[in-house]
């Protein structure tokens, strides 16, 4: 027994040493490239951690190296690798289909003769020739320092000098190398720059039925997710939704056809409907049939900026000859809200009014604000000032986290604790367009939010961040606890 334990140590003891010596040994998830730098006993089953505790270190960042990868898509978006006397650590930018106009500015380099003008070169230059030199012997544990450089480098209100995929692609990398370097899984040290002591898990909103940018039917409003409000932990409540999602693909191919169990850019099935409480109907049917009635809620991002027409909501906008009666001020589409609320288990909706349209928003907070979760996407882009302005004319009661949005850690941690300070719901979230990172998995367990909406449980860059928080749990055992019905506000 004594001398394998001792092969298994020096085995380890080689691979930490690989991750010191060689840049190119760069694993694709955060976890696994910090466990490779430092050892801890095995527990009592003989297994060790995905995140294993580290010996940590004290070196400055040696190098960045950038490169164009794809997304989930098939569109350029950018990668980096930053190096430390620890190891190297990378990281990759998602990427958005129904983008805000206020988000920040994703710099693509529009030459037509490559990618149809969606190439990333330009953002990798900036990396390697701007930022790589100003960040070079910084410490990686200074995440806010590190973000306010780059800001500071770029010196536009929106990054769209260096690009905020750029900026990005940096922001989650020094994360992850500075995680590394205090010795804690990259979920611990986020919640220590956010000051969290509780560790949470997600429930999983699951976008099962995809509609308006995301899907080539005539649906109007874009996502339709379950989430498992009535499990007990998050590894249950995967289980639960996959069940479900998987009664939906037989409730849509009996109804449908087998070609409507196609599905678009998050997993979800797309079948050919244009009304939207038809959709509702199909998670309320597949949701019994999976034996969870009560126990699984429904969850909608509308999108409602991408319909938003003359002052008015399109719910045809696909149609080239649209049916006007369903074209609908923003009083009336309160009603067709209030409609889904009563007749089904929808307790979230987000984006339901046009980024621009405070005054109604206003409205539906007043009038469903103390039953539903209504939630800013497009309206707050992860932005402190829109943030500021919704409080002020108490527009919404949740916000959608996406780091993409505003384009650093540290800018994402202060949203989302300006959110949480206000008693809002908070929900990381992913791109359509998606890579194989797993960091939102992290970051949601370390800012405590209680919520994750990162697609179908299908596809392996959707599944990649489940699998990430499966992980997550099992280490953490009974040191946290699942959101469940508290959701909004898991914290408390």
């Amino acid at each position: 027994m004594m001398r394998s334990a001792t092969g298994v140590l020096l085995l380890l003891a080689a691979t930490a040493h690989a991750a010191r010596m060689s840049p190119a040994f760069a694993p694709a998830t955060a976890s696994f490239t910090a466990a490779a730098t430092g050892l801890r006993l095995a527990p009592k089953n003989g297994v060790l951690g995905s995140n294993m505790a580290l010996r940590g270190g004290s070196g400055g960042i040696q190098s960045i190296v950038s490169r164009e990868v794809l997304d989930s898509r098939g569109n350029p978006t950018v990668e980096v690798d930053l190096t430390t006397d620890i190891g190297t650590f990378r990281a990759q930018v998602p990427s958005g289909a129904s983008t805000g106009i206020y988000e920040a500015c994703e710099l693509r380099d529009n030459d037509k003769a490559r990618y149809l003008g969606k190439g990333v070169i330009k953002a990798v230059k900036n990396i390697e020739e701007k930022i790589a030199p100003a960040l070079k012997g910084m410490n990686p544990t200074d995440q806010e320092g590190i973000d306010k450089k780059m800001i500071e480098i770029d010196g536009s209100a929106n990054k769209s000098v260096l690009g905020a995929n750029a900026i990005l692609a940096v922001s989650l990398a020094v994360a992850k190398a500075g995680a590394a370097q205090k010795g804690v899984p990259l979920y611990k040290h986020f919640a220590d720059l956010a000051g969290v002591k509780k560790m949470v898990m997600p429930i999983p909103w699951m976008n099962v039925i995809n509609g308006g940018s995301h899907a080539g039917n005539r649906l109007a409003m874009q996502e339709f997710m379950i989430g498992a409000t009535g499990a007990t932990s998050f590894k249950q409540a995967m289980q639960m939704g996959c069940e479900v999602y998987h009664c939906l693909k037989g409730v849509i191919k009996k109804k449908y056809g087998q070609d409507a169990c196609n599905v678009g850019d998050e997993g979800g099935f797309a079948p050919s409907i244009q009304s939207n409480d038809e959709g509702l109907k199909l998670l309320v049917e597949a949701i019994e049939k999976a034996g969870y009635t009560g126990k699984i809620k429904i969850g909608m991002d509308v999108a409602a900026s991408e319909f938003y027409e003359d002052g008015k909501y399109n719910l045809d906008f696909k149609n080239p000859t649209s049916d006007p009666s369903m074209v609908l001020t923003g009083e009336e589409l309160i009603e067709v809200y209030k409609g889904f609320t009563e007749d089904f288990p929808v307790v979230s909706i987000e984006d339901p009014f046009d980024q621009d349209d405070w005054e109604t928003y206003t409205k539906f907070q007043a009038a469903l604000g103390s039953s539903c979760q209504i939630v800013g996407d497009d309206l707050l882009v992860t932005n402190p000032t829109r943030i500021v302005t919704a409080i002020e004319k108490k527009a919404c009661n949740g916000l959608l986290l996406k780091v993409n949005q505003i384009g650093t850690i540290s800018e994402s941690i202060k949203a989302c604790q300006m959110a949480q300070a206000q008693g809002w719901g908070v929900m990381v979230s992913h791109r359509s367009g998606e890579t194989e990172d797993t960091t939102i998995a992290d970051l949601v367990v370390g800012l405590g939010t209680g919520q994750i909406k990162t697609g179908a449980p299908c596809r392996a860059e959707r599944t990649a961040k489940y699998n990430q928080l499966m992980r997550i749990e099992e280490e953490l055992g009974d040191q946290c606890t699942y959101a469940g019905e508290n959701f909004k506000n898991p914290l408390k």
